[in-house]
């Protein structure tokens, strides 16, 4: 994996923000600042645009007609996705900054309260959300542009089960099993745990990694998958010339 070729990925999609400063509007999204305030919710959008960064860097370049250009090029897939994944990480880096300082100002809120816990939320949300965002790349490659959508709507398909906003013992009785498939319901329930009590369940933490690694692994294998068919079958270039 060459480190220049993920690099010039980056720079060329940080290069769009710098070209249309409007599509920095929705890394800000001002009309929600009011449910920002809230710990579960900032902690939720790490998650999203972490999805968000592998998706929507795809959409880029399928919108600027710049996706063969990508795949003829010597990228290889897993510069193609690190690059995707570093997007991923500055635009969480830009949202939550904004996000924890008006939630201090304005509500007294401040999210380091969680203190040294913050980092494996962060990290174990922010890999949930690669994997999301793999996830939804491939159905969008193998559906076409008819299912862009996914890749705004794949995160908000599992909010409800997640238990962003309510510990898992509200659930029905028979959802509560489905929630613990999925690692961000146990970093919810550790955010709530340490804002509450101070304490955090290991067994939390050790949850959320194993399932992680597994849902890494599975979302890598189906979006080389993916894209290998769609390559063979001639569709890639059907795909980006729409």
């Amino acid at each position: 994996m060459n480190l220049r070729i993920i690099s010039a990925l980056v720079m060329r999609y940080l290069f769009l923000y710098s070209r249309t400063p409007m599509r920095l509007v929705e890394l800000i999204k001002f009309g929600e600042f009011i449910l920002f305030f809230l710990g579960a919710m900032i902690l939720w959008d790490i998650l999203f645009r972490a999805q968000q960064g592998v998706a929507i860097s795809f959409l880029e370049d399928v919108w600027t007609r710049n996706l063969l250009n990508v795949f003829v090029a010597p990228v290889r897939t897993a510069e193609y996705l690190g690059a995707t994944f570093v997007v991923g990480f500055l635009r969480i880096l830009v949202t939550c900054c904004v996000m924890s300082l008006i939630s201090y100002i304005g509500y007294s809120f401040n999210i380091f309260q969680l203190q040294w816990w913050l980092i494996p939320f962060f990290l174990n949300l922010m890999v949930f959300g690669w994997a999301l965002g793999m996830i939804s790349t491939a159905l969008i490659l193998r559906w076409g542009q008819a299912a862009e959508s996914l890749a705004w709507a794949v995160p908000f398909f599992i909010q409800p089960v997640v238990c962003v906003f309510y510990p898992v013992e509200n659930m029905p009785a028979w959802a509560q099993p489905i929630a613990w498939l999925f690692p961000a319901t146990p970093i919810f329930e550790g955010m709530r745990s340490v804002m509450k009590t101070g304490v955090l369940n290991w067994d939390h933490l050790w949850l959320a990694a194993g399932l992680n690694l597994i849902y890494l692994t599975l979302a890598g294998w189906l979006f080389v998958w993916v894209l290998n068919l769609t390559r063979k079958r001639g569709l890639l270039t059907k795909f980006a010339t729409q």
